[in-house]
């Protein structure tokens, strides 16, 4: 079973969580999972990319601090880190993700 690495909170920089936020791919990725309660597996969510491209922007999203991935048999189940990053940045994530859900991103299938 794969570990992943996830940064503290006090490894999470602004920076960080905003440059994988500028990826139209990982905004909407991001806004999907923002709408589902609760885990969901890696395969749930709609993507427009391959697997292998999707598992880079997963793992972009993993190191800035924004999603856990946890393992769970077979599968790996991921979360938003929405209550660490508000409490570390406080309104940053929640209006990237209202900002970008009235503006022009694209939603996918």
């Amino acid at each position: 079973m794969k570990q992943y690495q996830h940064p503290t909170a006090d490894q999470i920089t602004l920076t960080g969580v905003l440059h994988a936020l500028s990826d139209p791919v990982r905004l909407n990725y991001v806004q999907c999972l923002a709408q589902s309660i609760g885990e969901q597996a890696c395969g749930t969510v709609p993507t427009s990319v391959a697997k292998s491209t999707m598992s880079h922007h997963i793992r972009v999203l993993r190191e800035a601090g924004i999603i856990h991935i946890r393992p769970y048999g077979t599968q790996s189940l991921i979360s938003l880190r929405s209550d660490e990053l508000e409490k570390k940045f406080p309104g940053v994530f929640t209006s990237v993700l209202t900002a970008a859900k009235s503006s022009d991103v694209v939603e996918l299938p």
